[in-house]
């Protein structure tokens, strides 16, 4: 009587003849990825997409056109039909385009929070990290990409909202806007306003809160014009006056040469100060995200 014989074991498979990889840290195997080193370009090319992407950039953007060609033209149209020649002697007629432009801002200070503050919200921070682990060029490709966006879309709003006003006020007793005004009125005040929304933009990257962000930097554009006209007392006069010189309704109406106070910043010192204070902002919000998790 015969005893079942286990099978005879067979020789293991030769291993595939894996070619190393030239200078790889691992001999003997070839990714059929290609591996590149990664730089700002790659970033960049990916919060373009992003912000491209979402349906907030779109609607945020289209409101702010909206807002400044229809007040800025509408401006524009009643001025003039119902100025006599005195009262519009000497005024500059790009000055117009001031109102659309102050409800716009608010249009780009929203998308300018969203950018970084909607990632917290949703969890993507984690994935945009993952993709990208330096947080500061995150953080850099962030801001480049949204102040050309707010820059370029603001700059042809309201340079066509300036013509369409000076030829609207052409025979007036307006003046004719000069070189200078032209400039501030168009890449000036386009300046200043993408850097609001820088500003914002970091703003969302300190708080990670989308509502509470925007609920800030409202604040910040309104508030101090707002306070300063209960502030009716003689003991507080120089206070009242400073939150007006420095209030941003006021600075943005420094570009068309129309301040609301007869001192405090004039020419381009809005722009320098909106820098300076976007700077610090930035050296904050760097700071912050190199210190905490996502």
């Amino acid at each position: 009587m015969s005893t079942h014989q286990p099978p005879m074991p067979q020789a293991p498979a030769a291993a595939p003849d894996w070619q190393a990889a030239p200078g790889g840290p691992y001999p003997g195997y070839t990714s059929p990825i290609p591996v590149v080193r990664t730089h700002l370009g790659h970033a960049l090319a990916s919060e373009w997409t992003k912000i491209k992407s979402v349906r907030s950039t779109m609607w945020t953007l289209g409101v702010f056109v909206v807002l400044v060609v229809g007040i800025g033209l509408l401006a524009g149209t009643l001025v003039e039909a119902h100025s006599d020649a005195s009262s519009l002697n000497g005024e500059n007629p790009l000055s117009f385009g001031f109102f659309g432009l102050l409800l716009g801002s608010i249009c780009i200070i929203t998308l300018g929070v969203l950018t970084t503050a909607s990632e917290y919200g949703t969890g993507m921070i984690r994935t945009t990290m993952t993709a990208c682990p330096s947080r500061a060029r995150v953080l850099a490709a962030k801001s480049i990409v949204f102040v050309a966006l707010a820059f370029v879309v603001t700059l042809v709003t309201s340079g066509f909202v300036a013509v369409v006003q000076a030829s609207l006020l052409d025979g007036t007793a307006a003046r004719t806007p000069g070189a200078g005004d032209w400039l501030k009125a168009t890449v000036g005040i386009s300046l200043y306003i993408a850097l609001l929304g820088l500003f914002s933009l970091l703003m969302g990257s300190v708080i990670r809160h989308s509502a509470g962000a925007i609920t800030i930097m409202i604040g910040v554009v309104l508030a101090p014009l707002v306070l300063a006209l209960f502030m009716a007392t003689d003991s507080l006069s120089k206070l009242r006056e400073w939150l007006f010189e420095y209030s941003i309704p006021n600075q943005l109406s420094v570009f068309y040469a129309n301040s609301l106070t007869q001192s405090g910043p004039s020419g381009w010192d809005p722009l320098w100060i909106m820098l300076v204070v976007t700077a610090a902002a930035y050296g904050g919000a760097y700071a912050l995200l190199h210190s905490r998790d996502v």
